[in-house]
């Protein structure tokens, strides 16, 4: 059984997505830290930002915006999600994120810590995305 602890999430470093523009992403929560179920990742998209369209086969996605603005590709839908709006994704619904701003948009996700987390790339990376 793991212990309960509390740290700033600053300690946490963010590092770039593979095949995003100007996204990175730190786990503050997971399986190193002795976490059995739940993962919880922090993103921050800078302007202009953009994570492809993928989806999950097996793994839904929830997720909370911390600050900012960015428009969201849900299926066959797009809606502008704001600070203090929360975004459920279930498993093999196709998504993207794309920062329309000129500010940084954060926002949390968890997701279920399992062997299954598989990513179906949808679309090519953008052009200056990370390639990890």
């Amino acid at each position: 059984m793991s212990k309960p602890y509390a740290i700033a999430q600053t300690s946490r470093e963010l590092k770039p997505v593979a095949r995003a523009r100007g996204a990175q992403m730190a786990v503050l929560i997971g399986p190193d830290d002795g976490a059995p179920n739940f993962s919880k990742r922090r993103f921050v998209l800078a302007p202009d930002g953009r994570i492809p369209a993928h989806l999950h086969p097996a793994i839904e996605h929830e997720q909370v915006i911390v600050s900012g603005e960015m428009t969201l590709g849900l299926g066959d839908a797009t809606v502008v999600v704001r600070a203090g709006d929360i975004v459920f994704i279930p498993a093999k619904t196709p998504h993207w994120y794309f920062n329309h701003t000129a500010a940084a948009c954060e926002f949390l996700c968890t997701i279920p810590i399992t062997d299954r987390y598989e990513t179906e790339w949808l679309e090519a990376p953008p052009d200056g995305a990370y390639p990890g």
